[in-house]
């Protein structure tokens, strides 16, 4: 069995591609007179936009304590799996009202994926994504934020 070869035949506005250089240097010239996007970072303050989705933050009541109730929703639905909950019985302090609280509530900074879902599920409306930068350490053992340092974001 023999193969059959096909040629193209050019023709000559194919042969000197000069239409497609000619696309190529207009978009060229379209994105030079356009405004950058760049800031120069310590001169310039970066505004994030209001939906910016920066490091977590526990809030608390209006008692100064921390709304989370450790029903464990957040870590449910984190498709990372970087927040880590270990409920324990609420101490007096803590009040009558509620009947656990997060001993140890973890996130992973590094593993979050920012998608907000934590935020969204919340019952209590406890944990939330900031507009704060996040933060530049120089090991990995800083980005995994404990119940403390999410409290005081």
């Amino acid at each position: 069995m023999q193969k059959k070869e096909f040629k193209y035949k050019w023709n000559l506005v194919d042969k000197i591609y000069l239409p497609a250089v000619l696309k190529g240097l207009l978009n060229t010239f379209k994105h030079l007179f356009m405004p950058s996007f760049t800031y120069e970072y310590p001169d310039e303050p970066f505004n994030p936009a209001p939906r910016f989705r920066g490091e977590h933050r526990l809030k608390k009541d209006e008692k100064g304590r921390i709304k989370c109730t450790a029903c464990f929703m957040c870590a449910t639905i984190c498709p990372a799996k970087c927040i880590t909950i270990v409920a324990a019985p609420s101490p007096e302090e803590y009040g009558s009202d509620r009947n656990k609280y997060p001993a140890i509530f973890d996130v992973n900074e590094l593993r979050c994926i920012s998608c907000g879902y934590c935020e969204e599920v919340c019952p209590k409306d406890a944990i939330e994504l900031s507009v704060k930068m996040p933060r530049v350490y120089t090991s990995r053992e800083e980005f995994i934020y404990n119940r403390d340092k999410l409290a005081s974001n």
